[in-house]
């Protein structure tokens, strides 16, 4: 089992650029591949980013992409999303996940990840 735990989300102003991190603990030997996903009420989540087991591929939606950057920290067990320039629709409760079936690829299907974090609340003030 793995354990997932996000933080450093916040009210942020519209260009802002926070950082949420999501710890992971439990049996992390192995380098499972992490999504990030934002979720608004009445929605299902939907795919911001991810990063592969390895760290050598990264994937981010078109709505991201140029502002949001990915990436692990393997001796600490965590992964990071850094955001920058902050619009009103990036807000959301960000979840990170493990696919621990994956290496060097990763998924943007929510599904086919197994284990999720409880959630970061970002929310962007104008």
């Amino acid at each position: 089992q793995v354990q997932l735990a996000e933080s450093g989300g916040g009210l942020v102003q519209a260009g802002g650029s926070p950082r949420p991190s999501c710890a992971a603990s439990g049996r992390t030997g192995s380098m499972y591949a992490v999504g990030w996903f934002r979720q608004v009420p009445g929605m299902e989540r939907v795919f911001a980013a991810a990063i592969s087991g390895s760290g050598g591929y990264t994937d981010y939606a078109d709505s991201v992409k140029g502002r949001f950057s990915v990436s692990r920290d393997s001796a600490q067990n965590t992964v990071y999303l850094q955001m920058n320039s902050l619009k009103s629709e990036d807000t959301g409760v960000y979840y990170c996940a493990a696919d621990k079936h994956r290496r060097t690829t990763t998924t943007r299907n929510p599904s086919e990840y197994d284990y999720w974090g409880q959630g970061t609340q970002v929310t962007v003030s104008s």
